[in-house]
């Protein structure tokens, strides 16, 4: 890819929630990268001119094809609900734009590989966020088990016990058609894009899934499954919106030489058979992290995950280097879940095969 030079404009498409994050993450970035948040496309004129006001934005705008023929926007940051990824993108990747995508890249496989095609033949990037990854705790782990450091792995596993209120679920939210699924899709696909990440993509699952208190939904709440790994490591996804008051989220890599523990962004477990100097600073955040954040009692986030991936986007670009998380390693998430999706449909083990 040719690196970008210049003022890098940014665009994003849709004004939910997460859209927020993105412009906060962007804006705060500006100065020191030369980046420009030109504006915002949406469904609803109003909705586009209240959030272009919010923040100062010079667009705001109902109309894809003028907004994305725009050449001022390099970047189209895709913020729509999951299952409606597939459309504005094509029309982006038309556009010549590079892409950044909201987790999950799309809801299911075929829609995945017709974007992630299209940005290929169209010679654009494509970044996907899972910000999660680049938490100084999960990079730690990484460094870890790059160098060697667990040895054969046993049990790599993730928890995701959360709490959503029935008022959450509204609108497009756990539905099958839009959402793609309920808490393993929606809300657990940062532990399962984090957990392949770490120990390896899975290649075979087991998995069971329910609705057990959101019975107004068509998705699941929650689900289980058990995972095999092709060196012969096996592991566990647990996942809920159910469970009061809801616990921060939990990713476990256990192998014959050492251990460790995340909860949310903080390792809380460090344990390795042979010490090296790294670990004693390491262990020091360790023994300070024993506050408990409720994060999987909320619905809100900051943006200053985001703003770590998006940094590492435009370096990228600027060096015309291959994006942090591109598409085809997101595939990788997309492709667990439906996998487990497949399993509890037929209530028998699926293999899963990941391009990532």
């Amino acid at each position: 890819m040719k690196p970008l030079s210049g003022t890098l404009g940014f665009g994003l498409v849709g004004t939910g929630v997460i859209a927020h994050n993105h412009a906060q993450a962007i804006l705060a970035l500006a100065r020191q990268y030369d980046l420009q948040l030109v504006g915002v496309l949406g469904r609803s004129a109003a909705k586009a001119r209240e959030f272009a006001d919010k923040y100062g934005l010079p667009v705001a705008s109902d109309d894809p094809e003028s907004f994305f023929a725009r050449p001022d926007i390099h970047v189209a940051c895709i913020l729509t609900p999951s299952g409606l990824h597939l459309e504005p993108t094509l029309q982006a990747i038309r556009a010549g734009k590079h892409l950044l995508v909201e987790k999950p890249l799309e809801i299911d496989l075929e829609r995945a590989d017709t974007l992630l095609d299209a940005a290929d033949a169209a010679g654009v990037a494509v970044e996907c966020i899972f910000q999660a990854r680049f938490t100084e705790g999960a990079q730690a782990v990484k460094a870890a088990l790059e160098a060697g450091r667990f040895g054969r792995l046993c049990l790599c596993s993730a928890y995701i016990k959360w709490h959503r209120a029935a008022s959450y679920y509204s609108g497009w939210k756990g539905t099958l058609a839009i959402d793609g699924g309920g808490a393993v899709i929606n809300q657990s696909i940062h532990a399962i894009d984090l957990l392949q990440w770490l120990a390896g993509m899975p290649s075979e699952i087991f998995a069971w899934k329910t609705r057990r208190v959101h019975s107004g939904i068509e998705a699941e709440d929650t689900a289980c499954a058990t995972l095999r790994f092709p060196d012969g490591a096996m592991g566990s996804i647990e996942a809920t919106t159910a469970a009061w008051p809801g616990w921060e989220r939990r990713i476990e890599i256990c192998g014959e030489s050492g251990s460790v523990a995340l909860e949310d962004e903080q390792v809380v477990r460090w344990d390795f058979r042979d010490a090296r100097p790294e670990d004693a600073e390491i262990l020091a955040r360790a023994a300070q992290n024993t506050a408990r954040t409720g994060a999987g009692a909320s619905n809100i986030i900051g943006f200053a995950g985001h703003q770590r991936q998006i940094e590492q986007m435009v370096i990228a670009l600027r060096g015309g280097a291959p994006m942090p998380i591109g598409g085809r390693a997101a595939r990788n998430a997309v492709a667990l879940v439906r996998a487990l999706y497949d399993s509890a449909e037929r209530g028998a083990p699926v293999r899963i095969s990941g391009n990532g």
